[in-house]
């Protein structure tokens, strides 16, 4: 790993893309996300490092990997925890690693109880409602870094 490494790190219920409610998330999967994302790093001269998990702990461990590793940034969907865990917003606040919030959807738009992110409380930023090519976008913000 070097600071050439994006981690992506995708949060539970994501292993779903592309039979999840399709017309909230698209018809994409996590595996179609990853190989955009190979391509688009590749142009850019970065390596991604993408990873998926039900369980918030593996999420927590991994942010800090992400900087004992030296990794330039991690973009993150956390799925549902974005809006529950405190945990994850403390491991983002005790990394130096930049943390960019991805979401497929725009949770402003959605049930009242999206609309607040522990995640984005932490973040350096959020990238939200442009499905896929959200996690291009913010790959895009990762490397201007």
């Amino acid at each position: 790993m070097s600071d050439k490494t994006i981690f992506v790190l995708n949060g539970p219920n994501l292993n779903l893309l592309g039979l999840r409610e399709p017309e909230i998330y698209g018809s994409q999967t996590l595996d179609d996300i990853a190989g955009m994302l190979e391509d688009h790093a590749q142009t850019l001269g970065l390596d991604i490092d993408m990873r998926q998990s039900n369980h918030e702990g593996h999420l927590v461990d991994w942010l800090h990997e992400a900087q004992a590793v030296g990794a330039k940034a991690v973009l993150l969907n956390a799925g549902a925890y974005t809006h529950t865990s405190v945990a994850l917003h403390d491991a983002i606040k005790g990394i130096r690693t930049p943390v960019i919030e991805v979401h497929l959807s725009n949770p402003h738009t959605r049930e009242a109880f999206r609309h607040k992110s522990y995640v984005g409380m932490a973040a350096k930023g959020t990238i939200a409602g442009f499905g896929a090519r959200s996690y291009i976008l913010a790959l895009d913000a990762a490397a201007a870094l």
